[in-house]
């Protein structure tokens, strides 16, 4: 038996009972036959709570808790702050404003403490930073700066995609992860779906990315928490990340591309793991001398394909002539694209 279906029955038994009430006055009133004008308006009165009281009780407040649910905790709590000091105020004020004369002894108080309200919340949620700054300041805790955010640098929340993808374990064992790995429970859940997947591939993914988490939890150099924390009003797990990740000023450690598109917009950093392997590569400029094995054949006429310890592809021209040997190259050019970075290279004069 659902909330809704009590509020139903509930509204119907109240509205009924008024509508009974309502249509005894106006039969009195009226010199009618009570007996008739109550039932009457007694069904309406039913009819109208069976339908309405939802829309007037339980869907407000579910509206309501959806919009609070992705307004992020520092938003509430600035706007608490404000609303409290501003009926704080308006208290103080209430006293001198009530020995105006008439009409002004009763107006203005109530006007003042509409207006100081208004103030107060507007002006403590715009500058809401800049108080959680001071706070941080006062408790010695560190925070980055990434735009109008600021992200408290002692939480990071996990996505399912960078367990499963499984370098983070090599990663955080370097110490380039600062604090704390959270993972919410709705992903480990997400985790364990895909772990009992029928499609082959998808259930070994699982399985990866349960035994990287074992490791994880394991390791005593490495902070990793699961939490059963939630958020309601949400149902896919990349956008309870997202507004969890808001709420808590943290960012996401992902490798997934959309979710770091959506997280970007919507200003909530982002670690993607893809973009630090990027970033590590081994930088060469043309005239550099590269060692190289030719491992196949390239998608153009003569060219050679290897690939460097760190995955980088290596495009030789005319590399199809020495297809499983090493041999020097010295680079022409080097192109980066969304994929990663490519490099292009030829024999030296000795090789050719």
């Amino acid at each position: 038996m659902g909330a809704e279906f009590i509020f139903r029955m509930i509204g119907m038994v109240i509205f009924g009972i008024g509508g009974v009430w309502l249509g005894v006055a106006l039969g009195d009133a009226a010199q009618a036959n009570i007996y008739e004008w109550g039932p009457i308006f007694g069904l309406v009165g039913m009819l109208f709570g069976l339908v309405m009281t939802p829309y007037l009780t339980i869907r407000p407040i579910r509206s309501i808790r959806k919009v609070l649910n992705q307004i992020s905790t520092q938003t509430l709590f600035a706007g608490m702050l404000g609303l409290i000091i501003s009926l704080v105020t308006a208290g103080l004020l209430a006293f001198p404003l009530s020995l105006l004369p008439l009409p002004f002894s009763q107006i203005l108080p109530i006007l003042s403490a509409l207006f100081l309200c208004y103030i107060g919340v507007s002006v403590f949620i715009s500058r809401k930073n800049d108080i959680f700054g001071v706070f941080s300041g006062m408790g010695g805790r560190k925070s980055i700066s990434d735009g109008s955010e600021k992200y408290i640098s002692n939480t990071i929340l996990m996505d399912t995609s960078v367990i499963i993808d499984g370098r983070v374990s090599d990663i955080a064992r370097t110490g380039f992860l600062p604090g704390e790995l959270l993972i919410p429970r709705f992903v480990l859940n997400e985790l364990q779906y895909i772990a009992d997947s029928g499609d082959n591939l998808r259930r070994q993914r699982g399985r990866r990315g349960l035994e990287v988490l074992a490791q994880l939890q394991k390791d005593p150099m490495i902070s990793v928490r699961i939490s059963d924390i939630d958020v309601e009003g949400a149902q896919e797990v990349d956008d309870k990340l997202v507004i969890l990740a808001r709420q808590l000023k943290a960012p996401i450690f992902t490798n997934d591309f959309n979710l770091n598109r959506v997280a970007e917009l919507q200003g909530v950093k982002i670690l993607n793991i893809n973009d630090l392997a990027n970033a590590v590569k081994a930088v060469f400029l043309p005239g550099e001398i590269l060692a190289v094995k030719v491992i196949q054949e390239g998608r153009e006429a003569g060219q050679g394909v290897g690939y460097l310890d760190d995955g980088t592809m290596v495009v030789v021209q005319g590399g199809n002539n020495f297809i499983g040997v090493e041999l020097e190259t010295v680079v022409t050019k080097v192109l980066q694209t969304a994929a990663g970075r490519m490099i292009f290279s030829k024999p030296t004069a000795d090789e050719d």
